[in-house]
């Protein structure tokens, strides 16, 4: 298959957007765009170093909370109408305060979203603010309807209401339509909604986060957690495809925190389960590696922090990245595991830096943010790179496509905007930074413009802030060095005086508002559903023939136990890229396969072993510990996963073995964040997987080989095909113990 060179798909990306009409990439949008305005905060984030921070509703993450001082009260959701004309209509609908005081009838708006049809649309909106300083609040973002966005597009007062059967006492945000017209979110419900776990803690600082992605059937309250995320999910809608998109922050790394140098400082302890009432233990770390290489050892340390772009079906199963796209083709730097067979002496784990033959993408990224799809072109994605800190969310604008069955080897970036708006140092073509970006459907681009290119500092006081930023949205256009620069804005600028207590020091704003979070009124084409795809035809399917076990009845089981069945083929297979953790892999059994990408050393497997993501580490002690949990790994010990898998006597814990095929097969709980490795015979890590992953009750989860295979594998070969013995034997180990131990289903 031939590539098309890089700097001739520069140039076809480019003329895609040069080659519009006139009219359209010159002129202001033709379409009607909803956005919201927020009163402008002077900090970013709490950048000092203490923990359990909170932020703001235009960071990066951490965004979930909804006090006066998270989400200044005094924005509204605005309508633009094609021929300019500006129209606030949270306050024709009565929400809001005109008054500059923003007490009990304030309110603060986020996150629209317009339904297929284009008839409706849904936000968040927190009504309420405190009435006098240092009153008690309990704010939390809402999910609300506006039913007749086509007949308020033709003058019509709004109608807005609250989306029923909602969680009630969590923050709900950042939603979206299904294609059934369901609604997908985030929200900081706990997971399996257990109310002691509240707040989640991230695994960077354990600043509170959301807890990821979830759907809701709002005519009978039925509630899905599609995605549970240690780190935090962020802005899930369904692109052209069905296919559902968000962003996540990845940060599966060992908790700093809780470290020897820092519990005198943190006091973090682990309790021994999820229970309420759980007893308490030292803080320890399982899984991975850990930060800093230990004197004496052979594994390097490692961290992870990135916020890329991932997709799943609109249930919630397959989930994965973007086109299973991640480090390898976007990040400028992957560092290598293990010291004893490091290139530079003679071995084969190499760190990837820069453009190589194993790698075809030249723009690197450091993350892709608030992704939204091109509607002039399906499968093209925006997204913002910039700094986590000090830039209220904003950077550069980039782009990928990402089309199914475009293979991620091949992938992309285009720079839209200049490479310096991704940062806050000084650059001649740093001329500002970008959020939100709008790719419109006649093919021009609107975005949230601030032209202060520096970091965010507050140039007055608490009470009185002076943010450097402002946003405010503006048509898109190319210059003459082909990168996209900011012309003309979309208002003249909404202005408003406001007070409102945060709640210990009553601030006072007077200036324009933020413009925010442009979305574009439009009917589309509602793409299709998509589920989790059948298995006929496949290497399992022949599996469950030889063990005369139906699929069918294997996913009733596992819907019924709140379980998913995980397969991996050959465990030895990796993908060609990775030349970051050993390659050449040999299952250590008699006739054991192996695959061999290089000469060199050659690493014995046998285990592969299963992690989970247990809310148990806290901060502050036992004796007063502070709200909130941080999920970290901790081996498979779901009672369900237990009772039926295989029994293991003397091997680690959570593992099953790799058979002689390669293949492994193993229960897990499904709605819980799993992660996994696998082990020598001698116990020890070989290849650590880097992400969390969520099943969904009845996912059979199927893999060609460990960590995916893109182009190749590292033997120049494809994903493997093999029946999986290790499948065969789990289901007919499972036809005796389900009948033995559970009474609750019929199986064969």
């Amino acid at each position: 298959m031939s590539i098309v060179p890089r700097c001739l798909r520069s140039l076809i990306v480019l003329l895609g957007w040069l080659l519009l009409p006139a009219a359209n990439a010159l002129a202001l949008p033709s379409t009607p765009i909803l956005f919201v305005t927020q009163v402008p905060m002077a900090d970013d984030i709490d950048t000092n170093t203490s923990f359990n921070t909170i932020t703001n509703v235009a960071a990066q993450f951490g965004n979930q909370f909804a006090t006066a001082a998270a989400a200044p009260r005094g924005g509204d959701l605005m309508l633009r109408a094609a021929n300019g004309t500006l129209r606030n209509l949270t306050r024709e609908a009565g929400y809001g305060s005109a008054a500059v005081f923003q007490g009990a009838g304030s309110i603060a708006v986020r996150d629209p979203h317009v339904h297929w049809s284009g008839t409706r649309a849904i936000f968040s909106m927190v009504v309420g603010s405190p009435a006098a300083q240092n009153d008690a609040e309990h704010s939390v973002w809402q999910l609300y309807e506006l039913s007749n966005l086509s007949a308020v597009v033709q003058g019509a007062t709004p109608l807005i209401t609250p989306v029923p059967n909602q969680p009630g006492s969590y923050n709900n945000f950042q939603p979206s339509y299904l294609s059934d017209g369901s609604i997908v979110f985030v929200s900081d419900r706990p997971r399996a909604g257990l109310a002691h776990l509240y707040p989640q803690n991230d695994e960077y600082r354990q600043v509170k986060t959301n807890s990821g992605i979830w759907r809701l059937d709002a005519s009978n309250g039925a509630l899905t957690h599609l995605d549970h995320s240690p780190s935090g999910s962020f802005k899930p809608f369904v692109d052209s495809f069905g296919r559902l998109v968000f962003t996540r922050w990845d940060h599966l790394m060992q908790d700093n925190l809780g470290s020897p140098a820092n519990i005198g400082v943190t006091h973090a302890f682990d309790y021994l389960s999820e229970a309420l009432g759980a007893g308490s233990s030292p803080p320890g770390e399982l899984f991975p590696e850990p930060i800093t290489q230990v004197p004496g050892s052979v594994t390097r340390g490692f961290e992870i922090n990135q916020f890329l772009p991932w997709m799943a079906n609109q249930d919630g199963t397959e989930q994965e990245t973007l086109n299973h796209v991640g480090r390898h083709e976007l990040r400028a730097f992957v560092g290598h595991t293990f010291t004893d067979d490091d290139a530079s002496n003679g071995g084969n784990l190499v760190d990837l830096s820069g453009v190589g033959p194993a790698r075809v993408n030249a723009n690197f990224i450091a993350g892709f943010s608030q992704t939204v799809e091109d509607p002039h072109q399906p499968g093209r994605f925006l997204g913002i790179d910039g700094s986590e800190f000090l830039m209220h969310a904003s950077g550069q604008i980039v782009a990928m496509t990402a089309t199914p069955g475009t293979n991620p080897f091949n992938m992309t970036v285009q720079y839209v905007t200049d490479r310096a708006t991704a940062s806050v140092l000084p650059n001649v073509n740093n001329i500002g930074h970008f959020r939100d970006p709008l790719p419109m459907s006649d093919g021009s681009l609107v975005a949230a413009y601030a032209s202060f290119p520096g970091a965010e500092s507050n140039g007055g006081t608490v009470a009185a802030p002076a943010p450097k930023y402002f946003f405010r949205l503006h048509a898109m256009t190319p210059n003459a060095g082909n990168v996209f620069v900011p012309t003309t804005a979309l208002t003249s600028g909404i202005a408003r005086s406001v007070q409102y207590f945060n709640p210990s020091v009553q601030v006072n704003w007077s200036g324009n508002l933020w413009e925010l979070q442009p979305v574009e009124v439009i009917a589309r084409t509602a793409p299709p559903g998509s589920t989790a795809p059948a298995i006929a035809g496949t290497p399992e399917q022949a599996s469950f023939d030889t063990a005369g076990v139906t699929v069918a009845d294997m996913q009733s089981f596992l819907r019924a136990q709140h379980l998913a069945l995980v397969v991996v083929r050959n465990t030895t297979v990796r993908d060609a890229a990775d030349r970051q953790q050993p390659f050449n892999l040999r299952v250590a059994l008699p006739g054991g396969v192996q695959t061999i990408g290089a000469a060199g050393k050659l690493y014995d497997v046998a285990h592969l072993q299963f992690f989970e993501a247990d809310h148990v580490r806290a901060l502050g002690g036992s004796a007063a510990p502070l709200a909130g949990r941080r999920p970290i790994p901790r081996y498979l010990n779901d009672a369900k996963a237990q009772q039926f898998n295989p029994p293991q006597p003397g091997t680690p814990p959570g593992t099953q073995p790799v058979f002689a095929d390669g293949s492994t097969a193993l229960f897990v709980p499904a709605q819980r964040a799993m992660t996994w490795q696998i082990l020598s015979p001698q116990s020890a890590a070989v290849v650590r997987e880097r992400y969390w992953v969520t099943f969904q009750p009845g996912e059979i989860r199927t893999c060609g080989g460990c960590h995916g295979v893109n182009a190749s594998n590292q033997a120049g070969g494809d994903g493997a095909i093999n029946t999986p013995q290790a499948l065969t034997s789990l289901l007919n180990h499972w036809k005796g113990v389900e009948r033995v131990f559970d009474n609750s289903f019929e199986g064969p």
